[in-house]
């Protein structure tokens, strides 16, 4: 029976630790922008272009 207890104890502290994190994240505007993440994978990263030529001793840009 001690052991029940000693696991509702636990899974209530992890469960409360998981709330405060999404409290504090929600908080600090880790969920704002919703829209830009879905159209930035179709756009092509413009500075992994010039990274790539720099490296691969490609003068032109």
């Amino acid at each position: 029976m001690g052991m029940i207890y000693l696991m509702l104890i636990v899974s209530l502290i992890i469960a409360l630790f998981f709330l405060v994190s999404f409290f504090w994240a929600t908080k600090s505007g880790q969920f704002d922008d919703d829209y830009t993440p879905s159209v930035r994978i179709l756009y092509e990263d413009e500075s992994i272009k010039i990274n790539k030529q720099k490296t691969d001793g490609n003068t032109e840009v």
